[in-house]
C-alpha cells in the first residue's frame, strides 16, 4: 500500500445521498473483471446511458474533471453490500480522497485498508464544498483540493480550510503505508517475546 501523506487534486462534486456499492461496482462485473480492469466500470450507472455511451452530463465525462482525484458527496456514501471491489473500483478510476458527511462502515473499513483516504467532515461543510464546486463547474472552471492528512485539513487554497480526525492508528497506517497484515509485521519481536514467555510459562501449550 502506497502510503497516503497530501493529496492535490481536482474535486469532483457528487452530490447524491444513499450511493450504495452496486452503483460503485455492478455485481456482475465482480466475477468478470480483474482488480486492475474495475476503473473502467466504477460508477457505471451514472457514467453511462442505456445504450453504453457516455453520460455528457456527468461531471467525470467532462473535460476538467475526467482526472480528478477528489470525490465530495452526499451522505451515507457506499452503503450495501460489503465489497471491497467498491474501493478498487474507485481507485482504478484515479479517486484517491472522499470527503463526505458519512459512509457505510464496512466500505469505510475497507478504504482504510487499500489506501483510499475518507475524510468525514460536518454536513454543512460538505455543503460549503458541493455548492462551490457546483458553482465552479457551471464556470468550466475545475478547483483543485489540498488534502493534508499530516495535519488533518481540507484546504481550499486561499479561500477555506476544514479540519478532520481519522483514528490515530488509521491515521498512522496510511502515512505509512500499512494494511492490517504490515501493521501486525511490525509487532512481531513483541509477538515474539510473548510467544517465548509462554512457552516457558506453558510448555504443554505449544506442539513443538
Amino acid at each position: 500500500m502506497k502510503p497516503v501523506r497530501t493529496i492535490t487534486g481536482v474535486a469532483a462534486p457528487l452530490p447524491l445521498a444513499n450511493v450504495d456499492t452496486d452503483v460503485i461496482i455492478r455485481i456482475e462485473k465482480l466475477a468478470q473483471c480483474p482488480r486492475e480492469h474495475l476503473g473502467r466500470w466504477a460508477l457505471e450507472p451514472l457514467r453511462f446511458l442505456a445504450d453504453g455511451s457516455e453520460n455528457p452530463g456527468f461531471i467525470l465525462n467532462q473535460a476538467g474533471w475526467r482526472e480528478a482525484s477528489i470525490l465530495v458527496t452526499g451522505p451515507n456514501f457506499a452503503c450495501g453490500s460489503s465489497r471491497e471491489h467498491a474501493v478498487w473500483a474507485l481507485q482504478g478510476l484515479g479517486i484517491g480522497c472522499l470527503i463526505a458527511p458519512s459512509y457505510g462502515d464496512i466500505f469505510r473499513n475497507n478504504c482504510y485498508q487499500n489506501g483510499l483516504l475518507p475524510i468525514q467532515l460536518p454536513p454543512d461543510q460538505v455543503e460549503w464544498l458541493l455548492d462551490r464546486l457546483e458553482q465552479s463547474r457551471r464556470r468550466g472552471q475545475p478547483v483543485q483540493l489540498v488534502v493534508d492528512l499530516e495535519n488533518g485539513v481540507v484546504q481550499w487554497p486561499g479561500q477555506w480550510q476544514a479540519a478532520f480526525h481519522i483514528d490515530p492508528r488509521r491515521r498512522q497506517a496510511l502515512l505509512q503505508g500499512l494494511d492490517a497484515i504490515d501493521s501486525t509485521r511490525t509487532m512481531l519481536p513483541r509477538i515474539a517475546e510473548w510467544q517465548e514467555r509462554d512457552r516457558a510459562m506453558r510448555p504443554w501449550i505449544w506442539m513443538d
